[in-house]
């Protein structure tokens, strides 16, 4: 039989996923009209609900950005998620193919006028000899898309809960973050005027792959170390990554 959702049952079904899990959508093209009408079968498979382990670590092979990409963390971080996705792709093809910021780097009345790092990467990939930074989330949710076309999910802005959502679902997530791996003092940071606007930079950017957490610690794979697993305090690691913008992604199953 068929069953019309009203608007509170919407509410209610939502507020229930809330509180147990997260929505996954794995059947789009089951909403046919404005009246969502759907059988619970339908909403069976549209709705996976996913609850919150109190530990995880996935086992995801590691690769480290050096020798070749001395900037190269957000790719190679990217290559790993591709790889538990079951893509495979080299972090130097990513390189290759993430769209660049153009941008050159100059100082005018002692302000810094350089590219902005949401529009394209940065400044150089390969070497710490020239000037650059890095990349942050759209350009690499952009790339993704090439080889995980529509299973992309932009966690940006999300809560740290929700990525363990993902984690729980045995799905690692992709995060920027900085490399003290806790919050920054001001100090860190410096001005960049931008084609879009003045942005809050820091040269401690960093990318790195989650793999796990539990009560105290959140564990990724970290390829500027070349570490599998690496821990950090959970409460520093959100707060980094809170203040990095909270930019992260994975993948739908």
């Amino acid at each position: 039989m068929k069953s019309i959702l009203s608007g509170f049952t919407i509410f209610l079904l939502a507020t229930i996923i809330f509180l147990y899990g997260y929505k996954n959508i794995v059947k789009t093209d089951t909403i046919k009209d404005k009246n969502l009408e759907l059988t619970q079968s339908d909403l069976n498979q549209f709705y996976k609900i996913v609850k919150i382990k109190d530990k995880v670590l996935l086992n995801i092979p590691v690769i480290s950005q050096f020798p070749e990409l001395a900037r190269g963390c957000e790719v190679t971080s990217l290559a790993m998620l591709l790889h538990a996705a079951g893509i495979s792709s080299d972090k130097m093809t990513l390189a290759k193919e993430i769209k660049k910021n153009p941008t050159q780097k100059k100082y005018i009345d002692n302000k810094i006028y350089y590219g902005n790092p949401h529009e394209g990467f940065v400044g150089n990939i390969y070497t710490y000899e020239k000037p650059g930074l890095g990349v942050y989330v759209q350009p690499i949710i952009e790339l993704a898309e090439k080889f995980l076309p529509g299973k992309i999910v932009n966690l940006t802005k999300n809560s740290f809960e929700e990525l363990k959502v993902h984690l729980s679902d045995q799905r690692p997530v992709w995060v920027i973050i900085n490399t003290t791996y806790k919050h920054l003092p001001n100090s860190y940071f410096e001005t960049w005027y931008t084609e879009k606007g003045p942005i809050r930079v820091t040269s401690k950017e960093h990318s790195v792959l989650i793999t796990g957490f539990d009560k105290k610690y959140v564990y990724f794979n970290d390829p500027l170390t070349g570490e599998k697993n690496k821990k950090a305090p959970i409460n520093d690691f959100e707060k980094a990554w809170v203040q990095m913008g909270s930019q992260a992604i994975t993948y739908l199953n």
